[in-house]
This record gives C-alpha cells, structure tokens and sequence, in this order.
C-alpha cells in the first residue's frame, strides 16, 4: 500500500496566510509536544518576515520564542523558509547568511528557498548559504500560468535544481491556482525530472481547490504534501490535515500521520482563534477571475484600502482587470512577494490616475531594470519598459549602490559591545528603539492548553502589577482577585 507523508505548515505559512503572522509565543508553547508527536516530516517554523511582525506589533522576542519551542520538537525536523529576497527590499548576501546560521545554531535544520523567477543562478549562492549553515536546502520550485510557463518549463527548472545539490524540491502553489486538470500533467512531469529526488506539494485553497490537488498529485505518485491544522488550514491558507488525509485513505493509501494529538492541537488553536478574535479558515466559493489577474486573495484587500483612500473603492474590479494586463506586460511574472505587489500597485496608479504608467512605483522603475530579477528586464514588454525608464527618477535609481555589506559591517552598524548576532538581525529588520521597547514589554502572554478563555483571563490579570484588586461583573457571572501581602 502507497504511503502518503506530510509536512506541517500550521506555524508558518497557515498563520502567514490567516493571521499574519499573529500567532503568539504562548499559542505555541503548549501544544508543540502534541504536533511533535503526531508523525510529521518536518514541521514549518519561522522565516525573516516574521521577526519585525514579533518586535513591533507583538512585542515578543523571537529568538526567546524559538528556544522555547525547539526543545519540544525531539521527533520532528524542523524547516524555516528563507528566500533569495526577503520582503521589499534588497539585502546584502551576508544578511541571509547569517540568518541562516543563527537558525541553525538555534535547532532548525531545514530551509526552504524561494526565488520570484526560479532562477537557478539565484538558488545557487542561497543553497551555498544554507550548507555553509549546516542546513538541508530544498527548493520551492514556484508555480505560475502563463503562456511561458509550460510542464517541460517547469521539469527544466526541476533539472537546474537537481543540478545543485539540494535536500528536496516543493512545487509550490502560492496563489492557489493549480487545478486538478494540470496537477494530472504537471506532477508527472515534475516527479520524472527529479528522477528519484522527494519533490513536496505545496498548495493553498484560495480558490476552493487546494484538497482536490493534493489528491490528484498523491495518484500522480507525488506523496509527499504539505497541509496545516484547522483553524490555520483552507481560505487562503494551506489545506487541512484531516480533509487529505481522510480523502487519501479512501484512495486506499496509507497516511503517516496520527491525529489523535492534532484534533486537541486543532480545539486549542480555534480556543485562541476566538480568544483574540483572529480568523478561522473556511474554503471559499470559486473565483475564476483568481486565474486571469492572479492576485492573492490578501493582497486584493490591500488594493481596495489603497482605492479606498481616494474615494475610488468601487473601481476594484477594473483595478484587477489592469493587474492582468500589468503582469502581461511586466512578462508574465510569478504572482508571488514581491512580484504581485509590484504589479498590483501599479495597476492599482493607472486606474487612480487615468492614464497608463503615468506615474509609477520605484519598485516598477526596478522591476524594469532587473534589480528585481533579470526576467523581468528581458521578458517586459519594450514600449513600456522605454516609458517607464525614460524619466530622470530612473537615472536616480540607477546610480544608487547595491548594498554589499560585510558580516562585520553588520555587526558595527547595529551591533556593539555585547550584543549577539540574534539582535544584529532584530536591529536591522526593525530598529535598536524597536527592539528596547520589545525587550521592555514584559513576559509573553500565556494560553492554557485546555483553551479555557476564563482561566486565560485570569492567568494574564494575576501578572497585572499596578493594581491591587481587579473586579469583574457580568449577568451572572463575577470574578473578583486581589493581591495580598504576608
């Protein structure tokens, strides 16, 4: 009998996607031993994005997070993702390394890696980094439609990869626009490119199709998958745990995976969901219209704010409309971070102005250039590559370095006397005040692993330190805990 394996995404991509990074610490910490024991593997943990997310707006301590919880993990491997670019900026390469290093000295020993092109050249010095750092590299091999984007391209790309060295390969779905129809001639041709090397799905349900995917490239004989615990599974997040494994088994395929200790891990995560009032992953209806402009679904509610802003929210769906055409002239790009949001943005200027590349971004200005990727330069459309780069902002950019900092430039920029590497990176990614000001916050906030939001409550009250006594009334119901001396 086939046996299907599985990856967990719950603390990585399915809070990305849901909660934005949201998750706390203390939702972590007491349900890590029951995710390790669930047969996993390798569970996702943590990426770059994530540590402003933690020093800003939550005011915890990543690296504390991670010594947390990595302890708690004996069975499982545990992966970060890590790309070639890690938002919307361009870093120095001996960021990403010592990211990578300081991941590994704290127990990760995976990295998934993503570049916006799937260029070869640009994984080649990634997957240099990641075996410097003692890590397994594996490649997120993107997955787009567009003309260009064929099943020999992507075998191609499977060859390239190969061709470096690397742990694993994970077709990675991140708009959620794979359908069954092209799993069925894709995983194939993916799987026989890799002649034998593990090749991941990763998928998410943004248009409702993620589970029926994942079965079709099960059959297709690709029977490793990626999936998250409700409540951080479907919507635009990965699929369930229990949905492709319950189908799985009526294919009559064994699944590793026991989900006895997921069903309690799932009931606390939805105790937090509704504690904090973050929301609970549901499929949505299907949108063919995901497959023309290609936005992901979170990146469509940032667009109607921007339209918003200036009285123009009703405008979206011509906003869309140019986003197609924007990525047709762009070349086609992977509608992936931070491709999508350069074309989004300026599909988003044209319809606000009325006039086409008028006005546009630094980032398009970039994209142009190929500071973005070389692709980008090579495949956009020449008309409107002269009237984006005809204009005296380009020379600008054009004249500005490329940041080449060294690890010990680094080090004097935001380090100092006593200050580790770990903080090197909260500092750069955020500011030195930033992280004074999370170190100064005080203990993480605390979830019972029984999801009990009155014991919850009353656990974060008893740390209250300017007040003696703290009251609390409702129909029936009253609370009242004071502090005592002696």
């Amino acid at each position: 009998m086939t046996q299907v394996r599985f990856v967990d995404t719950t603390l990585r991509d399915g809070q990305q996607s849901l909660w934005a990074y949201g998750m706390r610490t203390g939702m972590m910490v007491p349900v890590a031993e029951q995710m390790d024991a669930a047969g996993f593997e390798a569970i996702e943990l943590g990426g770059p994005v994530e540590l402003p997310k933690c020093v800003r707006e939550l005011r915890e301590d990543p690296w504390e997070r991670y010594r947390l919880i990595i302890p708690k993990f004996r069975k499982t491997p545990l992966r970060l993702i890590h790309g070639t670019r890690s938002g919307f900026a361009i870093y120095p390469h001996a960021l990403h390394q010592l990211y990578d290093t300081c991941m590994a000295n704290a127990g990760v020993t995976e990295v998934r890696m993503s570049d916006s092109w799937n260029d070869p050249a640009d994984w080649a010095w990634r997957v240099q980094q990641a075996k410097n750092a003692g890590l397994k590299p594996i490649i997120n091999l993107i997955y787009t439609v567009s003309p260009r984007h064929t099943d020999e391209h992507y075998a191609q790309k499977i060859r390239d990869a190969i061709a470096l060295g690397i742990y694993r390969i994970i077709l990675k779905d991140p708009g959620g626009i794979l359908t069954p129809e092209r799993t069925k001639t894709l995983a194939p041709a993916v799987l026989a490119a890799a002649g034998g090397t593990t090749v991941e799905l990763h998928t998410h349900c943004t248009t409702g199709l993620g589970t029926l995917c994942c079965l079709e490239a099960i059959k297709a004989g690709m029977t490793n998958v990626n999936t998250a615990i409700p409540p951080l599974a479907d919507g635009s997040s990965n699929p369930s745990i229990f949905n492709v494994a319950m189908n799985a088994r009526a294919l009559g395929y064994r699944t590793l995976i026991d989900e006895a200790p997921l069903r309690a891990v799932a009931k606390h995560f939805t105790a937090c969901a509704k504690q904090d009032g973050l929301p609970i992953g549901k499929t949505p209806e299907y949108d063919y219209a995901q497959y023309v402009h290609q936005i992901p679904g979170g990146m469509i509610s940032n667009l109607r704010h921007q339209l918003s802003r200036v009285g123009m929210e009703n405008k979206i769906d011509e906003t869309l409309e140019e986003a197609a055409q924007v990525r047709a002239e762009f070349g086609y790009p992977i509608m992936v971070t931070p491709l999508s949001q350069f074309v989004g943005s300026q599909a988003a200027i044209n319809v606000i102005v009325g006039a086409r590349y008028k006005e546009v971004t630094d980032q398009t200005i970039e994209y142009a250039m190929g500071i973005w990727g070389k692709e980008g330069a090579v495949y956009m459309d020449a008309n409107v590559k002269d009237k984006i780069l005809n204009r005296p902002r380009a020379k600008e950019i054009a004249e500005r370095p490329h940041p080449t900092d060294s690890l010990q430039d680094l080090r004097r920029k935001y380090g100092g006397h006593g200050v580790s590497d770990e903080e090197v990176l909260l500092r750069f990614f955020t500011s030195k005040e930033d992280v004074d000001r999370m170190h100064a916050a005080g203990p993480w906030r605390s979830y019972s692993a029984n999801g009990n939001p009155l014991l919850n409550l009353v656990a974060e009250l008893s740390k209250q330190t300017d007040r003696s006594s703290i009251f609390i009334q409702r129909p029936n119901f009253s609370v009242r805990l004071e502090k005592r001396l002696g």
